[in-house]
């Protein structure tokens, strides 16, 4: 019998901070696994602790002279007007920080144990610490120092593993594992994000004759159109591709209540997305991600792990797990007043619309690839 799904996360997440009014300053890992403990969604067994990736396994894909300088400013808390620039520290929504080498290298650790736990055992591992994917070989970028979801697709393969997909459904495009399988034929990636958005990449002409396929969807994306990517797209994608593994990067800034994104959907499309893809591969790896409302992240993300599990959601929280999202706090206007179903469901309500010509197009145009 298949394994039940593994958790993964760390406590690093409750008690540090990217400072400020930074968008990831909000508690997310923490209150996603505070909320599965409180739902009694976790067995005994079922919860592995991540660890920092060590120097030597973030350079197979870093540069060592970048990651000594994350290193050295997370223990000077200084960076040199120099390495400021050369390596994108202290500038561009990148802060130092007290953690800024061990947060991430734990979301790294997690990723990696993932992929480990995936090529001995097979089944579903769901880490949402992870889903870094604009971190560069030599520089951050996009809050992302380094880049989980391609130090375990490189894993995968070095161990031996012929195909590996990867999926990114977060609002911003999926730049940095993009450019690192750019040439890869083993390794597909699919990108669904907001057309414009920064990075201001993953356009269509982007595409090149391999792998990568780009899905810049127009502002205000809802979940039909989500779920028409999904079922009449990405999903024949995956399948054909017959992939050894399946990467699906769950960020939850697409959803309406994001701040950074201007896309429409409710939770309910992300979690269809990932039951339709669980199916895809016999190794399946879920990552966070972006997401910058608090409750909007928790709530979706402890929903990722109820559809990996088979959990069915209540209508209602109970009174522990209710309690803990009126806890949380955030700085924004939004913050001051939520809407009540933000602490007393997990469930969006739907997020309805029409399928429109762009999004229909995107599903033609795979299709015509596919066909080639």
């Amino acid at each position: 019998m298949q394994a039940a799904p593994l958790l993964i996360g760390n406590d690093i997440y409750r008690h540090s901070s990217l400072g400020g009014k930074h968008p990831l300053s909000i508690p997310r890992v923490s209150t996603v696994l505070d909320l599965i403990r409180a739902l009694g969604w976790v067995a005994p067994g079922q919860y592995r602790e991540s660890r920092p990736a060590t120097p030597a396994e973030l350079a197979r894909f870093h540069r060592p002279d970048y990651i000594a300088a994350v290193q050295a400013a997370e223990q000077t808390l200084t960076v040199s007007a120099e390495d400021s620039l050369r390596y994108n520290l202290g500038r561009g929504g990148n802060p130092v920080y007290g953690t800024m080498f061990r947060r991430p290298a734990t979301g790294v650790g997690g990723s990696l144990i993932a992929a480990a736990h995936l090529l001995a055992e097979g089944g579903i591992v769901y880490s949402p610490g992870g889903g870094t994917h604009h971190g560069r070989p030599d520089r951050a970028s996009g809050f992302c120092y380094f880049n989980d979801p391609v130090l375990a697709i490189l894993h995968m393969l070095d161990a031996g593993l012929g195909r590996v997909a990867y999926v990114d459904l977060d609002v911003h495009h999926g730049d940095g594992v993009a450019d690192a399988f750019a040439e890869a034929d083993r390794v597909l990636v699919a990108s669904v994000h907001e057309a414009g958005r920064w990075p201001h990449s993953g356009q269509l002409n982007e595409e090149g004759a391999g792998n990568l396929f780009n899905y810049p969807v127009p502002p205000g994306m809802t979940d039909p159109e989500m779920d028409a990517l999904i079922g009449d797209a990405i999903g024949p994608l995956v399948e054909g591709f017959r992939p050894d593994a399946l990467v699906v990067q769950c960020g939850a800034d697409a959803l309406a209540d994001d701040p950074l994104g201007h896309q429409n959907l409710g939770n309910g499309a992300l979690w269809r997305a990932v039951r339709a893809m669980g199916g895809l591969a016999p190794r399946l790896l879920v990552l966070g991600g972006g997401g910058y409302n608090p409750w909007s992240v928790a709530r979706c993300w402890t929903g990722v792990w109820a559809t990996l599990t088979g959990q069915e959601i209540p209508d209602r929280l109970p009174a522990e797990a209710e309690a803990l999202l009126r806890e949380l706090t955030w700085s924004r206007a939004a913050g001051r007043n939520p809407p009540p179903h933000w602490f007393t469901t997990l469930a969006d309500a739907g997020r309805e619309g029409p399928v429109r010509d762009e999004v229909c197009a995107l599903i033609r145009r795979t299709k015509e690839r596919m066909r080639a």
